[in-house]
């Protein structure tokens, strides 16, 4: 296959900016030399380690070994001693990269360390284009999942996953080289890294890297020439909060040309306080460690806050009863087929060109991913809407709540209640009920602590809003709601908390 980065080796970008973290800063030319003399030193290697701080040093190790035809292997600077332990006996990198003078626990510190070298260091070597794989099929990286279910998996993911989402991600934003991105997102994950790093990279545009996310930094970068950010909801929670007296934020966001979120559903509430403040919308986009990206809402289509938009090219997208029968797809046009009506919950399966290849050393779980005819379970369940726009509902595992012969999704709960203004964030689950089946629980986190609103209340506004048949049996107020990295709430995590919330049944 072509060079994932065809600016790394092209003359006309050599001047142009490419990588920019705080005060430190690569052209094309400096991005590819240092990658390239890196990658030679990689050679023969059959995998390798990525501390991933947010630094250049992190782009420049994983550029590098994608050069080199490397399989990369990105590690979490914030996690414990015991998964990465896990992480590396399961990858059995022969090296770890990392930034200079950062230390390195055990037991990555066991590992034949090699310091990233970027700027004038190596200069003089230049970027050596012909040592990238012309296998598609060829692994890239290998990205560890979050573990709610067991230790993390290793999705082995493919050079022509990345290549393909990318591309289908520049069709559906209208990314090109002239974009530069702002992003504060961890690199070692899909959303940091794939899409804010390399997707920049394959475009030929810039990167400009926050280290730590803040509404002073998204106004000062968007302010000077940026045209898109990438967040997470909670980044854009806060974006909308501080733009009730940030007129400067007003104006940034609203000069920007792109606004996406993703990793999580971002509350309708927040599309509407942004979009008043500034005039400009969020897209929203839906994607998976195994799969990369799958549908998105377009930038040049109509405005679908609550959804994720529709499938990119390439990607297949069908949504299948417990059963096994599929209730709506997608024709190849993308035109929606069978029962989109907005209501009807069934779990997303997906196949093209974006998926992994497999979990690393586990057949097991590979094969019960794939149904027989080889589509991929996300374990997302969702509606198609009338427009044919996919809107999520929750996972299959935790936010699938069965009461009274009803399929409710948590997440439309969830943005209902958050509707309210008494409401700061909220999170729905289900718990056994004798008589429901499942009855429907909401935790609370109030707008005043002090004063939390009845749950009463709370259970009629979702009446009103949805259906009665939606509305929480039982609310629970914490004063916050457990998170990971990414600002997902880890819905498992709450039960913990019981016996510290109150009870209003």
């Amino acid at each position: 296959m072509s060079s994932l980065f065809p600016a790394l080796v092209s003359g006309s970008t050599a001047r142009r900016p490419a990588l920019r973290f705080g005060d430190r800063s690569l052209t094309y030319a400096e991005l590819a030399a240092s990658a390239g003399a890196l990658a030679a030193r990689l050679d023969g290697r059959e995998r390798v380690a990525v501390w991933a701080t947010p630094s250049l040093e992190t782009a420049v190790g994983v550029v590098a070994a994608l050069l080199a035809g490397v399989p990369a292997v990105p590690l979490n600077p914030k996690s414990g001693e015991g998964e990465l332990g896990h992480i590396l006996g399961d990858s059995a990198p022969s090296l770890v990269l990392a930034e200079p003078g950062v230390e390195l626990p055990s037991p990555v510190s066991d590992l034949e360390r090699v310091d990233v070298q970027v700027g004038a260091a190596g200069q003089d070597t230049p970027a050596r284009p012909g040592t990238e794989p012309d296998d598609p099929a060829a692994p890239a990286l290998v990205v560890y999942t979050s573990g709610t279910t067991g230790p993390p998996k290793g999705a082995v993911i493919p050079r022509r996953a990345i290549a393909s989402t990318l591309d289908a991600l520049a069709d559906a934003w209208q990314w090109t080289g002239d974009d530069v991105l702002v992003h504060g997102l961890p690199l070692f994950h899909v959303h940091g890294l794939i899409l804010g790093i390399l997707g920049p990279l394959r475009r030929g545009a810039a990167v400009r890297h926050l280290g730590r996310f803040s509404a002073e930094g998204v106004t000062r970068e968007l302010g000077t020439g940026a045209t898109m950010l990438f967040g997470v909801p909670t980044m854009y929670h806060r974006l909308a909060e501080a733009l009730v007296e940030d007129t400067e934020l007003a104006k940034a966001l609203g000069g920007a040309r792109l606004l996406v979120s993703g990793s999580a559903a971002l509350p309708v509430h927040d599309h509407e306080r942004i979009t008043a403040a500034t005039g400009r919308r969020v897209v929203e986009r839906y994607g998976m460690t195994e799969t990369l990206m799958n549908t998105s809402v377009r930038a040049d289509g109509e405005p679908r806050p609550g959804t994720v938009g529709v499938p990119l090219p390439g990607v297949d997208v069908r949504l299948v009863e417990e059963d096994g029968t599929t209730i709506a797809s997608y024709d190849a046009d993308g035109t929606p087929t069978g029962t989109y009506d907005g209501e009807t919950v069934g779990e997303i399966q997906v196949r093209g060109p974006n998926l992994f290849t497999e979990y690393l050393n586990r057949p097991d779980a590979t094969a019960a991913a794939f149904t027989e005819d080889g589509w991929f379970r996300t374990g997302d369940m969702a509606v198609v809407d009338p427009d044919g726009s996919v809107r999520i509902v929750g996972r299959k595992a935790t936010d699938l709540i069965k009461s009274g012969g009803y399929k409710i999704g948590a997440g439309e709960i969830e943005n209902a209640l958050l509707e309210h203004p008494a409401v700061r964030e909220a999170a729905v689950t289900g718990e056994p009920d004798e008589d429901l089946g499942e009855r429907i629980v909401a935790w609370i986190v109030p707008a005043d602590p002090e004063a939390p609103p009845a749950a009463e209340e709370l259970a009629d506004h979702v009446a009103r809003r949805l259906a009665p048949h939606k509305r929480p049996r039982t609310v629970r107020f914490l004063t916050s709601l457990p998170r990971n990295d990414m600002g997902k709430i880890l819905k498992r995590a709450l039960p913990d908390a019981v016996a510290k919330a109150p009870k209003h049944d």
